[in-house]
């Protein structure tokens, strides 16, 4: 099977799920902490070298402030709970806004963790236009360019995987996914199952990768 080297995760659907188990919408947040954490066993297991979370953008910030907070909290505990495993993790997003959780600060350099490995990456407080800024007022020359983005150390995104059955990028690395295969799973991501993750595998390697050759 062909493993692909950079998975990127959209974990939609959280809202509805709660609200279907009669939960109030905050609620549904810190449930998909268990399915975060094995994604992460999961690609340790297969060999896959770059895994990148879609933690929350600066347009879910105008949502209510309850489920504002728990959406922060919930990244803030999944990316606490990620340092404790054998990754070199980065959190990549608006350092200047103050909805950017101080207690993340300390990983917004890449750092080796355990004993190193797979590359993980969590955007939090993130922002397509903001990553893109300088990229959009720039002329430079094209390998210039690249490094003038703010997320110059996450690599190209060869297969994402959103669940909650929307069709769309929703401003996920824009840069990055440039030619990454989409999957959609249309289950609630706090209802992960370990063949969410097999079933995107095994359609990912049934796909005709050419990167527009």
């Amino acid at each position: 099977m062909r493993i692909p080297k950079h998975i990127g995760l959209i974990p939609d659907g959280n809202r509805r799920w709660a609200v279907g188990k009669g939960m109030s919408k905050e609620m549904g947040y810190r449930e998909g902490l268990e399915p975060g954490l094995r994604v992460l066993k999961l690609c340790q297991e297969v060999g896959v070298k770059e895994l990148t979370y879609y933690g929350f953008t600066v347009d879910n910030t105008k949502r209510p402030v309850t489920e504002t907070k728990a959406f922060v909290q919930a990244c803030i505990d999944a990316i606490e709970l990620i340092a404790n495993e054998d990754v070199s993790l980065l959190v990549i997003g608006n350092t200047e806004s103050k909805v950017f959780p101080k207690e993340l600060l300390p990983y917004t350099s890449r750092t080796d963790f355990g004993k190193g490995g797979i590359k993980v990456n969590f955007l939090v407080n993130y922002g397509w236009e903001w990553d893109l800024g300088n990229l959009l007022a720039s002329e430079q020359k094209r390998t210039q360019i690249l490094k003038s983005i703010k997320s110059n150390d996450v690599s190209r995104v060869d297969l994402l995987i959103r669940w909650g059955g929307r069709r769309r990028l929703s401003g996920f690395l824009p840069a990055q996914c440039v030619y990454a295969d989409f999957y959609v799973i249309d289950d609630y991501w706090p209802d992960f199952k370990d063949d969410h993750f097999y079933a995107a595998l095994n359609w990912y390697d049934n796909q005709d990768i050419t990167l527009g050759g």
